[in-house]
């Protein structure tokens, strides 16, 4: 067996022994559902909360455009005056009281809410809607506006999308590849931080154990430090598989135990609790998911995931290698930080608006933001030329890390007592 193999293997066997890999990978899923189950109780419970609030309309125009809900109560209290109202509301804890002055010219900006707290945004929002709806029909009417004739006038559009070899899509085509695109990037970017860290955390604690010493007398830098960032890898997904797992079983078993539905969460849009109710938008989802390049986001997904978190990896090696402890790390995660933060902005503003822009482009290409941004672009059919170009760069840079960071990497695990600066290390490079 090579020394590469072996060194792959007992990387991967003192990740998976250890104590607090197993309890973790275990518990992280428990945790998850668990979160998953309080947020759910918790919009539940928010969205059973019943609030009545008064409305004083000096003008008498816009008291009957407020109907109650589910969740609001209008109580039209105008009769009673200004003054009494607000006390009755402050009397009989109101969730607030809204004041429309009676004179219409300075009505736009004279209309006050008051109440104990601040309201919901979304609920300002909607009295203002409200408002200027009746306004400005009250101001058409007074200009001779047929309102009827009007609203019967109006003419909605639906832009068909065709390319030029007469492929039809539709407009939730975009979503659903934004989606795709988003989900693959930031999950990447949790990959390499998480797993990042396990790589610099295991050279560190050899370097302090000494163990390292040993180690180093028969193998080369280079093979030491690419086993590590292999088997480390391999224990980091199979610890991933075994969360989607447990996640799934365990979401089913919350579902048909607890009644939780997906749809009553928070993070589900209105629209989105629409199409899951409208069984022709669902067909419609499913046929634009069976459009999408899927084996080229297979394929795809594979190799920027491994390629971004060696490339990754192995500078986590290196500074893993350089300093004595995990506090002397902080001042070298910037260089790491920074190029995925950048590239989760580029992919979530320049790709979804312009996924074939020279803005996203040129980030796909680039080797530390390519992983995540190409991730976003593939889904809307990247040249074969650009992706070549991403990958051949992406494993370029790879082996360069990895070779240029062995270089710190041989001369770092032997270093002890001196917190590391760039000059150092720049000095180390040159040995």
């Amino acid at each position: 067996m090579s020394v590469l193999s072996l060194i792959i293997k007992r990387e991967y066997s003192a990740r998976v022994r250890n104590k607090s890999f197993l309890i973790m990978t275990f518990l992280s899923p428990l945790i998850i559902v668990g979160m998953v189950m309080l947020i759910t109780y918790l919009t539940q419970l928010n969205s059973d909360t019943k609030r009545t609030i008064a409305i004083v309309d000096d003008s008498g125009l816009f008291a009957a455009s407020f109907s109650n809900t589910d969740q609001t109560t209008y109580l039209n209290l105008s009769d009673q005056g200004f003054d009494t109202a607000k006390e009755l509301a402050e009397k009989d804890e109101y969730y607030g009281l809204i004041h429309i002055p009676k004179d219409r010219k300075t009505l736009v900006d004279q209309v006050k809410f008051y109440g104990k707290e601040t309201p919901s945004f979304g609920l300002v929002e909607a009295i203002e809607k409200k408002i200027e709806k009746r306004l400005t029909n009250q101001n058409l009417i007074e200009r001779g506006v047929d309102l009827d004739v009007l609203e019967t006038s109006k003419i909605n559009i639906d832009l068909s999308i065709e390319n030029y070899s007469g492929e039809k899509s539709s407009k939730m085509s975009n979503w659903i590849k934004a989606a795709f695109g988003g989900a693959a990037g930031y999950l990447l970017m949790m990959f390499i931080i998480i797993y990042g860290n396990m790589v610099m955390r295991s050279v560190i604690e050899e370097k302090t154990n000494r163990i390292i010493e040993v180690i180093i007398s028969s193998v080369k830098p280079f093979q030491l430090m690419m086993g590590k960032i292999l088997g480390t890898t391999l224990a980091g997904v199979t610890q991933f598989a075994i969360w989607v797992i447990l996640g799934i079983i365990m979401l089913t078993v919350a579902q048909a135990v607890f009644g939780i539905e997906p749809s009553s969460t928070t993070a589900m849009s209105s629209e989105a609790q629409a199409i899951a109710s409208d069984p022709d938008k669902i067909t419609e989802v499913v046929e634009e998911v069976m459009k999408l390049p899927l084996l080229q986001l297979v394929i795809g997904f594979l190799i920027y995931f491994v390629g971004g978190y060696f490339l990754y990896s192995s500078i986590y090696a290196a500074i893993g290698a350089a300093v004595d402890n995990e506090t002397d790390t902080q001042q070298f995660m910037l260089p790491i930080i920074m190029p995925l933060m950048l590239a989760i902005y580029v992919g979530f503003f320049a790709v979804i608006d312009n996924p074939h822009g020279t803005v996203a482009t040129v980030f796909s290409i680039i080797p530390l933001t390519s992983p995540i941004v190409m991730l976003m672009r593939i889904p809307f059919e990247v040249p074969m030329w650009q992706l070549a170009l991403s990958v051949f760069l992406l494993i370029g840079s790879f082996v360069f890390t990895v070779w240029f960071g062995s270089k710190i990497y041989r001369v770092g695990i032997l270093m002890y007592g001196k917190k590391p600066t760039y000059k150092e290390l720049f000095k180390w490079l040159r040995y």
